[in-house]
């Protein structure tokens, strides 16, 4: 069985997770496939104050790491970029992304969409 998904940890273990995933990306994500940051494919410089940011890159991180191994195959890079890299990194960057409004230097946050609880009825 694999490493738990980040999402699932807290306190310790969430922050050792979190140093191993932004080592990977800062050391080959962003350096091999960081593609220049322009309005209509915004990255966030502090990518790790975005949940859903952190959460679709440990998905990728982790199947980057099943996909890169050499038990994967020799196919297994091909299918790590086709299924996994340009789809999350197509929502992380999309202009409506969780990085909109973000820019070189200047980290802005977003607000979650209002939820009434359930149940509730007017």
């Amino acid at each position: 069985m694999g490493p738990p998904f980040i999402l699932y940890l807290d306190g310790a273990e969430y922050a050792e997770e979190m140093r191993g995933l932004a080592v990977w990306v800062g050391d080959l994500l962003l350096p091999v496939y960081g593609r220049e940051v322009t309005s209509q494919q915004p990255w966030c410089p502090r990518w790790w104050e975005h949940l859903e940011a952190v959460a679709r890159l440990h998905g990728l991180w982790l199947a980057w790491q099943e996909l890169t191994d050499p038990t994967a195959g020799p196919s297994g890079p091909a299918l790590w970029h086709r299924d996994h890299l340009g789809p999350v990194m197509a929502e992380l960057r999309s202009p409506g992304g969780p990085f909109a409004g973000c820019k070189a230097g200047a980290h802005r946050p977003k607000q979650p969409p209002t939820v009434e609880p359930y149940g509730t009825q007017n």
